[in-house]
């Protein structure tokens, strides 16, 4: 299968023919009689499948999500206050391209990206236990995280530790408050989806 058909948020009947292991005529009479829901490109009879519906409708039917989730990429959302982690999970599972995982100080931090060798890594920088550049530092002395895209979100730090941070290895500074929206578009960047 198409690695690039994970990334999409809209399918075509025959992504979800294929995703699904059902014939593309199966898909199209499902749409057809609303077991599928969707939409029909304007001026045509092409019909497309959002990402939601198309996990509905295998939940719906028993179709293990495997095939559409292998292509999630893993965000490590790191930060000591729960609103702010609620918020970026929120959005990240919302947008439909990520799994996250979560983890409140450095060393759940050092634990998580262990376990789950995350994509990316959202790191407040003061947390309780230890700061950002300490984490980053660790992450960055391991070759087998070499991978993992780093961005530190944090509403005190000035133009010198940024700057510190970035030459430790971090990928990326955003500074709190922060739009929410630009830092999932920030993440899909440095993520390539």
């Amino acid at each position: 299968m198409e690695r690039s058909l994970f990334k999409k948020n809209v399918f075509t009947t025959g992504d979800v023919a294929e995703i699904c292991n059902i014939s593309q005529q199966t898909v199209i009479r499902c749409f057809d009689n609303g077991r599928l829901k969707g939409f029909r490109v304007p001026g045509s009879k092409f019909r497309r499948i959002p990402r939601e519906s198309l996990i509905q409708f295998m939940q719906e039917n028993s179709i293990p999500l495997e095939q559409i989730d292998a292509g999630k990429k893993c965000v490590l959302v790191v930060d000591d206050e729960p609103e702010i982690v609620e918020l970026i999970v929120e959005w990240l599972e919302r947008d439909g391209r990520f799994d996250v995982v979560t983890a409140s100080t450095g060393f759940d931090a050092g634990l998580r990206t262990k376990e789950h060798h995350p994509d990316a890594i959202i790191l407040d920088y003061l947390l309780p236990d230890i700061n950002g550049n300490a984490v980053v530092k660790s992450i960055r002395s391991d070759p087998e995280l070499a991978d993992v895209k780093i961005i530190i979100v944090s509403g005190i730090v000035n133009r010198e530790e940024v700057e510190g941070l970035l030459q430790t290895g971090a990928n990326d500074f955003i500074k709190k408050p922060f739009i929410i929206s630009d830092l999932v578009k920030r993440i899909a960047e440095l993520v390539g989806v």
